[in-house]
């Protein structure tokens, strides 16, 4: 288990960086976590964006599709990435405090 520290946080996170226990999540580690995918600033789309992803996890225990990511949210792909750059897997579910997802998102 590797250890990563931002802004004074040290989060146990898996190979990937994605935390290993996402009950510790909150706003302050989802900014945290921002940082380390060129996210600088989460803005009120980002949260609309992390808050669903999180609590579409925290219902059915897995991340959503991106279509239904887009559908529900109302961004576009080409949105949901210039949102996050790395993607909705590996940037929006990082930082949503989610485990890896295996190819959902």
């Amino acid at each position: 288990m590797a250890q990563i520290e931002i802004d004074g946080l040290v989060l146990n996170v898996d190979e990937d960086g994605f935390i290993e226990d996402p009950s510790i999540w909150n706003e302050e580690i989802a900014k945290a976590l921002a940082k380390t995918e060129d996210v600088p600033e989460l803005t009120e789309d980002h949260w609309k964006v992390i808050n669903y992803i999180r609590n579409y996890y925290l219902q059915y225990q897995i991340a959503p599709m991106i279509r239904k990511l887009c559908k529900d949210t109302g961004f576009s792909l080409k949105e949901i990435y210039e949102l996050f750059p790395s993607g909705p897997a590996k940037g929006a579910c990082k930082i949503a405090g989610l485990p890896k997802p295996t190819g959902c998102v």
